[in-house]
């Protein structure tokens, strides 16, 4: 019998704890994990998710993975796209999607998309790491109006842990917060136009200031130079 809980509309922490789990799943499949989805369901309905159904929870993931779908996004096989989803409950679940913190294995996929390789790169920008990313040696070139290049948001999100909120170039903190978090720039000391890779060894994170000062100041070259002498892991290509 259903609950008065049951019935009512999901909480936003309800549905980033669907959100959360579904991802786990998402992960495990990719890696070529086992997991049982019923098994799953119960531990949310123990959990987060007390008082929903075991039918209410398995729409749920439905709608996810409906919302991947028509964000192009990878979804689990077990869980088929629920036919109607109101556009409250996919907005809400997109909002949940970008604030999670779950990786799955699209998020170190390379991207040319700033947006994109913002969004996945936060995500590692919260991860702990315990090894230097592989980043990219030559980075591939597309066109739209302009060139891009596809970089890795895994090397971004390090990057920026590696400064923790203080510019590389003048050592002063990042001038302000973005979503909770210092903002600096990433820089390729070589840039990719000029052949540059996406590798540890020629990024660093800049505040705006100094980055734009690397492109367009009289002392650019000098102050590349600097970099090299003074940010360790620097290589010159």
């Amino acid at each position: 019998m259903d609950t008065e809980k049951s019935n009512s509309d999901w909480s936003d922490v309800e549905i980033q704890a669907a959100v959360d789990a579904y991802l786990k799943m998402l992960a495990r499949e990719q890696s070529g994990q086992k997991f049982v989805k019923t098994e799953e369901n119960r531990i949310l309905r123990e959990g987060p998710l007390a008082g929903r159904t075991k039918g209410s929870v398995e729409f749920r993931m439905q709608n996810i993975s409906t919302v991947l779908v028509e964000m192009g996004r990878t979804r689990i096989e077990g869980y088929k796209p629920a036919k109607n989803v109101g556009a409250n409950v996919a907005r809400s679940i997109r909002k949940a999607l970008d604030a999670s913190t779950v990786l799955t294995l699209e998020d170190s996929d390379p991207t040319a998309d700033e947006a994109l390789l913002e969004q996945r790169s936060a995500k590692f920008e919260r991860k702990q790491f315990d090894y230097v990313p592989k980043g990219i040696k030559t980075p591939i070139q597309t066109t739209s109006t302009r060139k891009v290049y596809f970089r890795d948001p895994e090397l971004r999100g390090w990057v920026r842990q590696q400064a923790n909120g203080k510019c590389e170039g003048c050592g002063k903190a990042a001038p302000f917060e973005k979503d909770g978090k210092p903002f600096l720039e990433v820089h390729h000391v070589k840039h990719l136009s000029q052949k540059g890779s996406d590798l540890e060894t020629n990024v660093v994170a800049l505040c705006p200031n100094c980055h734009q000062r690397c492109h367009h100041s009289d002392d650019r070259e000098a102050f590349t130079a600097w970099l090299y002498d003074n940010v360790g892991r620097l290589e010159k290509e």
